[in-house]
């Protein structure tokens, strides 16, 4: 027989073993012939059993055994992943749809959250508790939609997409298939992969999903298709519209040691070859790292600092010093060095002019302080610390609502006029945007001009209009981690994010009391509890003569 004969009748055996459905089968057969009619030496030989090859290798019918049992699946979660609740509810509502209707569609879930919480980690354990194959692949950077639909059979190096080659890598109909970094896509001359995206990720378009170079559909509606995010808000709204999006909050202190004695640390001792004999991480040592030697919302810096007591603790035993086991919170700084400076503004003395607000970044909530200064000037206004556009309105803003107030707040509003106005945002190297932070400048600037300084271990967040509304903002649940951990008493918040607060599980909110306010005037009596003091007057000139001389 020749090659081509040898290669058609090895290609038929792979169709008939492959379940096609019939609109593949019938291609297939026409690609069969077309085969056979092509020597072996042409070129079009081997682009027409590529494709045949891929076709046949596709899990058209080929689906895994699922394990539907919801303890089994509840367990696994539970012995790969501490707290988590929302997302691990989520998982077994799903198994409970797959034990009543079989039949129901993939689903399509959005994991969105800092980095380090176990966005990753948590569709593998998915993934486990199912019985299905896992592949991850990062969408990060992608500015081609053909390596999401594949390219035309036309082009020279034709390839199928990422979707159709993981499928046929796993070979099932039916993975975990975990689509990284989906808020990092890029867009430019060369192409929108978000929008390629768009047809992968629809219910109602993915059992007929079209890649270029395969030219048949496919059905995806059987894949459980997971999507890590960090910022959810930079994934288009069309694609994030498709999504069940799923926020995963960081952590708060009590729930990282929880994480740190039962995964952390006995992984690292595994890594580095040490005994529990050899070394033994108190709970004291470990709240120290977590409250002095690291700073974030999930638990990477945390693992890598139990790493360096680990390699500290492996050198000695290699070099056959002597050791005690225990290692106490006063013993970490010879393993890990000083502690980083953390900032202590909260326990000085506030000064009139100074605020402090709360922020969210892509890491977690934040604590924000807001510094306002005046100076002899002609009432310009001077605003310092890289801030974006929507930031600066707000200063602007909150500017506009305290001079409108002067005379209910008793200030001499020739003051606006012959002083200029300095606000600062520290730190000046971070970049900062966004509307939460208009009640902390309003509060800070009318601490300044009444030279009242503002309730200690009180912070507070929400957006501001020009008639004093408080608006609602996001990260609600961020902020109020950061606060805790800062050492405020009271946040003050937007009546409307009420029912954010109140699915905050109680042990985040311990020891913070919130006070909701719907308009600027529920927030003053709480930051000035003794009321604002009465701005001085400006001296006239023969006034100021008069004290010269």
């Amino acid at each position: 027989k020749d090659a081509t004969t040898v290669a058609v009748e090895e290609l038929s055996q792979k169709l008939d073993e492959a379940g096609l459905p019939e609109h593949a089968r019938e291609r297939a057969d026409d690609e069969l012939k077309r085969l056979s009619l092509v020597p072996a030496e042409s070129p079009e030989h081997n682009i027409v059993r590529t494709y045949l090859e891929l076709i046949a290798g596709l899990p058209w019918s080929t689906l895994s055994e699922e394990i539907r049992d919801i303890a089994h699946a509840r367990a696994v979660l539970d012995e790969d992943h501490y707290g988590l609740k929302e997302v691990k509810d989520r998982i077994i509502e799903f198994l409970a749809v797959r034990q009543l209707n079989p039949d129901s569609t993939g689903t399509l879930l959005c994991f969105a959250g800092p980095p380090g919480v176990g966005k990753t980690s948590l569709g593998q354990s998915i993934a486990r508790a199912l019985g299905r194959p896992f592949y991850r692949f990062s969408v990060g950077g992608m500015r081609d939609e053909a390596e999401i639909k594949g390219h035309r059979r036309t082009y020279v190096g034709a390839m199928p997409g990422r979707i159709l080659q993981s499928l046929r890598q796993m070979k099932v109909a039916n993975p975990v298939l975990m689509i990284d970094e989906l808020d990092k896509m890029g867009a430019d001359w060369r192409g929108d992969p978000s929008s390629a995206m768009l047809e992968v990720l629809d219910p109602a378009q993915n059992q007929s999903f079209l890649d270029h170079y395969l030219d048949l559909p496919f059905d995806l509606s059987r894949v459980m298709f997971i999507a890590p995010a960090n910022v959810k808000a930079n994934i288009p709204s069309a694609l994030r519209d498709r999504l069940e999006v799923i926020d995963l909050p960081g952590y708060i202190p009590d729930e990282k040691l929880q994480i740190a004695r039962r995964y952390l640390v006995p992984r690292q001792l595994k890594e580095h070859g040490l005994k529990r004999g050899q070394l033994r991480i108190g709970d004291g040592a470990l709240r120290r790292i977590i409250r002095d030697y690291t700073m974030e919302a999930g638990v990477r810096e945390l693992d890598r600092a139990i790493a360096r007591v680990n390699r500290k603790r492996a050198t000695e035993v290699v070099q056959d010093m002597e050791i005690r086991p225990q290692v106490a919170a006063k013993d970490l700084e010879s393993h890990l060095g000083l502690p980083k400076q953390r900032d202590d503004r909260l326990t000085r003395a506030r000064l009139p002019g100074v605020a402090t607000g709360l922020a969210w970044t892509a890491a977690g909530g934040t604590v924000l302080f807001i510094e306002v200064a005046r100076m002899r000037g002609k009432g310009n206004v001077k605003v310092t610390g890289q801030l974006g556009e929507v930031m600066t309105e707000s200063t602007t803003i909150a500017f506009s609502y305290v001079r409108k107030s002067a005379a209910r707040l008793g200030l001499d509003e020739s003051i606006f006029g012959d002083y200029d106005v300095h606000l600062h945002f520290p730190a000046g190297a971070v970049p900062k945007d966004g509307p939460s932070a208009g009640i902390t400048i309003t509060t800070a600037l009318i601490s300044l001009f009444c030279a009242t300084p503002i309730q200690v271990k009180l912070a507070m967040t929400g957006e501001i209009s020009l008639g004093g509304e408080v608006l609602p903002v996001g990260g609600v649940r961020e902020k109020t981690i950061a606060a805790r951990a800062a050492g405020i008493k009271t946040v003050i918040v937007p009546e409307r994010n009420r029912p954010d607060i109140e699915e905050i599980p109680a042990e985040v909110t311990k020891g913070v009391s919130f006070v909701f306010a719907s308009h600027y005037d529920d927030v003053l009596p709480v930051a000035f509890p003794k009321g604002v003091g009465k701005a001085k007057k400006n001296p006239t000139a023969r006034q100021r003569g008069a004290t010269s001389r």
